[in-house]
């Protein structure tokens, strides 16, 4: 439980919170007696996601805007003065965003590194360094990351946002050695294959059969959102009180398998995909 001897309950900041994997873990963690600050640039979806987290009987404030933009983490800081820094028990990083990539890394352009460096490394420093001293007056806290298991293997196509979230993973690993004295514990999450608004199953698919999904993942099927959202809880629980410095894939075995396929119409297994 986040709530002790009558006190007000502990503090979840969640990035990106209004969608997908992110409005998912703000659910979760409303059920975990969480109140919330969430920011988000979809103004719709997460008025949306402020009203579900009060029908919980939860608190949510929202901080509407870019978290890659100083002007946005300005306005953050303004939000957990209002909510009480004191209460500040949790940070989960969730935006990131493969999109910008638009060519293979020989045709891009710098501007389009510096988006993939905004979105998915940028904002995971500014927003961890402003949570930090509240976290280490407290003696407690945690920080939650979400990389990809595109950090651990090859992706043709989008280097640059792998070296992003590899980064992710590495800042991770080292500011859990930094902090572990404080009592902060961090940690990430490496998804794939999340059907979500981001990445829908169908965009996935691309007119292929569902049926070769039990091909590609071990699991059998693509992730829903409560499925990163339930790691993002057991994390950030006392369950998890002994567990820092590390990215556990949420991916259905599809790290683990390493481009391994299941044959449809045999038995067995392939590395060769016109084989599947």
């Amino acid at each position: 439980m986040v709530t002790t001897n009558g006190q007000s309950p502990n503090v979840a900041v969640v990035t990106g919170g209004a969608l997908g994997i992110g409005r998912a873990t703000c659910l979760r963690l409303a059920n975990d007696g969480y109140d919330l600050v969430v920011v988000d640039i979809d103004t719709a979806a997460v008025e949306k996601l402020r009203q579900d987290v009060v029908a919980l009987g939860r608190a949510c404030t929202v901080v509407e805007g870019d978290v890659t933009e100083d002007s946005t983490v300005e306005s953050l800081a303004a939000a957990l003065e209002g909510v009480g820094q004191s209460r500040l028990d949790l940070l989960v990083n969730n935006v990131g965003d493969f999109r910008p990539a638009r060519a293979v890394f020989h045709k891009s352009d710098a501007a389009q590194w510096k988006r993939l460096h905004e979105l998915n490394f940028w904002h995971v420093l500014t927003v961890s360094h402003l949570v930090l001293p509240a976290m280490i007056e407290r003696g407690c806290g945690s920080i939650i990351n979400v990389s990809t298991v595109e950090a651990f293997r090859g992706i043709p196509g989008n280097a640059v946002y792998s070296g992003y979230k590899a980064a992710v993973s590495a800042f991770t690993k080292s500011l859990a050695v930094e902090l572990g004295p404080s009592g902060i514990r961090v940690n990430a999450i490496a998804p794939d294959l999340a059907n979500t608004p981001q990445t829908p199953a169908e965009l996935m698919l691309g007119g292929r059969s569902e049926d070769l999904i039990k091909s590609w993942v071990p699991l059998g099927r693509f992730g829903d959102p409560d499925d990163y959202a339930a790691v993002i809880s057991f994390l950030a629980s006392d369950e998890s009180r002994f567990i820092t410095g590390h990215t556990i894939p949420v991916d259905g075995g599809t790290l683990a398998a390493s481009g391994w396929y299941q044959r449809t119409k045999t038995r067995g297994w392939t590395n060769l995909p016109d084989e599947v």
